[in-house]
């Protein structure tokens, strides 16, 4: 299997890269961002590319490839409904475009997040946004196309979230990990297991389209 990876830098791309590069299903990774990862494996590919939303200048590099695993997203904190739709909602899709031509056969798994709002009608801004890149995601005509909703994600293996807001979030509650996986396991996952979960839907199948973190702890660990 031959992966493309959107947002390799950040927490959960780092996590869904390593577990792509220890899996010996996996026999090639292209991450394509605005920055390199700068890790080196025989198994790994990489492009800079300051506009994600015109990929023209490198579709020759884009074919011959099997999944891509969108990973890419930005906080919505500060932002308005207009900013945070050109990078999550048009970026998205016009990446998914280029990608469903150069590859016809393309199975596309999306990073979205509990909480987003299929209707698009909701009062809360960044869910209407997402669930509106979903859905119509979805209408693409990709092989397959999953829709990933994780909430909690610990980060494991060293890796860190380059968000301000998040890392400080995630130090005040990483001594009460161990508590909320005994007390609270449906309602957290890892980057591991995003990872292995997104590997096993492209490989094995998944048992539904849009799937929460009891789904991804589920289907990483089938």
């Amino acid at each position: 299997m031959k992966v493309i990876l959107f947002g390799a830098t950040g927490m959960v791309g780092q996590g869904v890269l390593r577990e792509c590069l220890l899996n010996t299903e996996v026999t090639a990774v292209l991450t394509i961002g605005r920055s390199a990862t700068g890790q080196q494996h025989p198994k790994l590919s990489e492009i800079a590319q300051k506009d994600l939303t015109n990929l023209s200048s490198i579709e020759a590099e884009l074919t011959g490839y099997d999944v891509c695993f969108f990973c890419l997203g930005v906080s919505s904190v500060g932002m308005n409904e207009q900013d945070y739709t050109r990078i999550t909602y048009d970026l998205t899709l016009a990446v998914a475009r280029t990608l469903l031509k150069l590859n016809p056969r393309m199975a596309f798994i999306y990073v979205s997040g509990t909480g987003t709002d299929s209707s698009e009608k909701g009062r809360t801004m960044w869910a209407r946004v997402k669930g509106r890149t979903e859905n119509d995601l979805l209408k693409l005509g990709f092989k397959t196309a999953y829709m990933f909703r994780p909430g909690f994600i610990q980060p494991l293996d060293g890796i860190k979230t380059k968000t301000p807001v998040y890392a400080f979030f995630y130090a005040a509650l990483r001594p009460l990990f161990p508590v909320l996986k005994a007390v609270a396991p449906k309602y957290i996952t890892t980057t591991r297991n995003v990872g292995l979960a997104m590997i096993h839907a492209t490989t094995r199948g998944a048992p539904k389209i849009h799937l929460e973190n009891q789904d991804i702890n589920a289907l990483a660990e089938s």
